[in-house]
């Protein structure tokens, strides 16, 4: 039987980062190419996406290495253009790069804050203006921006986050301006909103380093489904918002947080 994106073409952005275990771009990559879509792992650094690569490929996917520094208009023009050189076409985008910075809106120093606008929100628009173009010449395409509960709910962090919060939140204005301008052309836009996942980089850029086993298990308790959210299940999400399955979705932000969105303990 064929995948469920038997004959796609995907770019996914931030394939392989830092970290043992699997995060979102991984565990995106790996179900696209198991759904038998021709995948091409966008990373800065070409080495954690060569290993990604092998393990793709001795499973019987397709897949190839594209190191791009996404914040970078002609660099990201150049993706795209691997993309359509290597497999014809361009069907499917998933946004997946982004980062936290410390900082309320007094304490955040300016670098932190272009910093990450440029990472977490320039970057999807420099993608999405690239690939566009191609997925409209295909007859269409899905781009799917991966965002945060920070974007819609206040994240209370030590020291603050305010600068990714509101760049999360842009990426939300993005999604819908998207969706709103190509639907004539084919092209579905989505978001998802990812909650307090375990991933390899989780808490990596705090000042006190990776999360501790403590602070695992409470994020975990303060879950209304009572699990810990891993990389999969964004990567899940991910198949099917790229799928035909949801032909008729667009402008949608899906969560992806075991319910946490929802909850509020008085």
């Amino acid at each position: 039987m064929p995948g469920r994106l038997a004959g796609k073409v995907a770019i996914v952005t931030g394939a392989a980062l830092r970290g043992e275990g699997v995060g979102t771009g991984k565990a995106t990559a790996i179900l696209f190419a198991r759904e038998g879509a021709k995948v091409l792992l966008v990373n800065r650094s070409a080495s954690r996406a060569q290993e990604l690569q092998r393990e793709i490929e001795q499973e019987g996917g397709e897949c190839s290495v594209c190191p791009t520094d996404i914040t970078n208009a002609s660099e990201v023009e150049r993706m795209v253009d691997t993309a359509i050189r290597r497999y014809g076409k361009l069907d499917i985008l998933v946004n997946n790069v982004g980062y936290g910075g410390p900082g309320t809106v007094v304490t955040v120093t300016e670098e932190v804050w272009d910093n990450q606008m440029n990472v977490n929100l320039k970057s999807m628009m420099w993608c999405s203006k690239y690939s566009i173009p191609r997925m409209i010449a295909s007859g269409g395409g899905v781009i799917i921006n991966v965002s945060s509960l920070a974007g819609i709910v206040a994240a209370r962090r030590p020291g603050g986050l305010v600068a990714y919060a509101a760049s999360k939140a842009g990426v939300h204005g993005l999604t819908l301006s998207m969706a709103a301008d190509f639907a004539a052309d084919g092209i579905r836009v989505n978001c998802l909103l990812v909650g307090t996942l375990y991933t390899p980089v989780a808490g990596a850029y705090r000042a006190t380093g990776p999360l501790t086993d403590e602070e695992r298990e409470r994020r975990r308790r303060a879950v209304p489904l009572q699990t810990e959210g891993t990389g999969w299940d964004v990567g899940w999400a991910a198949v099917y918002l790229a799928s035909d399955e949801a032909r008729w979705i667009t402008g949608a932000f899906l969560p992806v947080d075991g319910g946490l969105m929802m909850f509020h303990e008085a």
